[in-house]
């Protein structure tokens, strides 16, 4: 693993870290890799005592819970990131289809994939689909904050060019200082988000689904209000009114948490 760090007087250099984080002969850990794995440890360590007290889930289920929501961040989120970023390009290069090594995961699609896969095992358990979908958003917010930092280490989804102190020359995005966007998610959707979802939990506010509601719409808010600080992606830039790919799926997924929210207190009362 090599870092380099490089700071003068009127710029910072965002670290150059080598995205292999390990190297076991022909094996290569990535740091994207690691962050996966941290988000789900991670996820698991948070809510497990909410599935144990609440739900009455012993670790056997607890386990299955993980593997299916694990599955589905994995399929979901590469399906997203085909069908909403680069679907042309897997159309004419199918055999790049399954080729994660390379990159190319989306926060959406995972997002439903694991959606998914919790009312999947939801119906299997005989288990509250609308309480495990809590558990769900808590457990996601260790996920978003380890992604968004593995982001910062490959020095990619970096921010646009500002002039604001704090700025960072990226190697991939060029000479100019831009914002560091990657540790702004890492903050408001990892750290804050938790914060807020973890004290709705820990104090039993709301009614089931509820929870799962808020994270949906917060995440939202908070993606969307960040875009304006990220790089547009190159290959699809802004779109309709000026806005990204991830603004409008953040518009979407905004609508997706008032409706959930809506139905789920409505199954309450």
């Amino acid at each position: 693993m090599t870092v380099i760090l490089r700071y003068t007087s009127s710029m910072i250099f965002a670290p150059t870290i080598d995205p292999v984080a390990i190297q076991l002969g022909p094996l290569a850990i990535h740091w994207y890799g690691l962050a996966y794995i941290a988000g789900i440890i991670g996820g698991y360590l948070i809510v497990s005592p909410f599935l144990k007290s609440r739900l009455s889930l012993n670790s056997d289920q607890i386990q299955d819970f993980v593997v299916y929501v694990t599955i589905g961040i994995i399929l979901g989120g590469r399906l997203g990131y085909i069908l909403f970023y680069q679907l042309d390009y897997y159309l004419t290069h199918p055999l790049e289809l399954f080729a994660v090594w390379n990159g190319g995961m989306s926060y959406h699609g995972g997002a439903i994939g694991a959606l998914i896969g919790t009312l999947l095992f939801a119906r299997v358990s005989g288990k509250s689909g609308w309480t495990l979908m809590d558990f769900l958003g808590l457990g996601s917010t260790v996920g978003l904050f380890f992604g968004r930092i593995a982001n910062f280490i490959n020095g990619e989804l970096f921010g646009r060019p500002t002039s604001v102190a704090w700025g960072m020359v990226f190697a991939q995005g060029g000479p100019v200082a831009r914002h560091p966007s990657q540790l702004y998610e890492a903050f408001f959707e990892g750290i804050i988000l938790c914060a807020i979802l973890w004290i709705l939990t820990k104090k039993s506010i709301g009614w089931p689904g509820s929870t799962f509601s808020v994270y949906v719409i917060g995440y939202a808010i908070i993606r969307f209000c960040v875009e304006f600080f990220r790089q547009p992606d190159a290959h699809l830039g802004l779109l309709a009114l000026g806005l990204s790919m991830g603004q409008w799926l953040s518009i979407l997924m905004i609508s997706v948490g008032l409706v959930s929210g809506w139905l789920s207190y409505l199954r309450r009362h």
